[in-house]
């Protein structure tokens, strides 16, 4: 069964940077596409960024694009997300997410709180 856990969140103020990771155990998803979404208290969960089984391809929200960077090791079954020049609206709990042979797995979340 597999399992993905987030970390690296915290409290920073706008402009500065921060690392999420997310490590996955219980089973590989090394094969699989990973995504990083984000819910801000009120508002629905949305997508953030995206990355392909082998990382060539990314893909991003336009909200994020050019400061956010996603990234992957898969020898260490990890992937990353990089956000850099963080605003107050960047203020969520981020959670990492892969759907792997029909499975939809999610983390419990980790909390970023941008302050102005």
């Amino acid at each position: 069964q597999g399992q993905l856990v987030e970390s690296g969140g915290g409290l920073v103020t706008a402009g500065g940077s921060l690392r999420l990771a997310c490590a996955a155990s219980g089973r590989t998803f090394s094969r699989y596409a990973m995504n990083w979404f984000r819910q801000a208290p009120g508002k629905e969960r949305e997508f953030v960024a995206a990355i392909s089984w082998s990382g060539a391809i990314t893909r991003y929200a336009d909200s994020v694009k050019g400061r956010f960077t996603i990234s992957r090791d898969n020898a260490k079954n990890t992937v990353y997300l990089q956000m850099n020049s963080l605003k107050p609206e960047d203020t969520a709990t981020y959670y990492c997410n892969s759907k792997a042979d029909y499975i939809d797995y999610w983390g419990q979340g980790t909390q970023v709180t941008v302050s102005s």
